[in-house]
């Protein structure tokens, strides 16, 4: 309901992982999923373990999260490799610009 009563000031951009994305897709067909990837296995390790904010435990549920997430990128409609954030950015950004016209 909070979606629907923003989409009447233009359109929503949300920040879900893949199994919310699906069921927003359920209920908004025309939904553009765009599906944000790091560009590898070994920086994606890096980048969680860097932060230092978390245990090993929960860097290791979070790596077996993003495996299920890389599992189903391929049912999103665009792929973004974050690997240069700027780059990342402006991708995204062309994507919802010319997508949204």
């Amino acid at each position: 309901q909070q979606i629907q009563e923003k989409l009447q000031h233009g359109h929503v951009i949300l920040d879900i992982e893949p199994v919310g994305a699906f069921n927003v897709l359920k209920k908004r067909p025309d939904a553009t999923l765009i599906f944000i990837e790091a560009p590898s296995w070994e920086e994606l390790e890096r980048r969680l373990r860097g932060r230092g904010t978390d245990s090993e435990e929960v860097i290791l549920k979070r790596i077996n999260k993003a495996e299920f997430e890389l599992s189903k990128s391929d049912e999103f409609d665009f792929t973004v490799v974050n690997d240069v954030l700027a780059d990342a950015v402006n991708e995204a950004t062309d994507i919802i610009n010319n997508f949204l016209k």
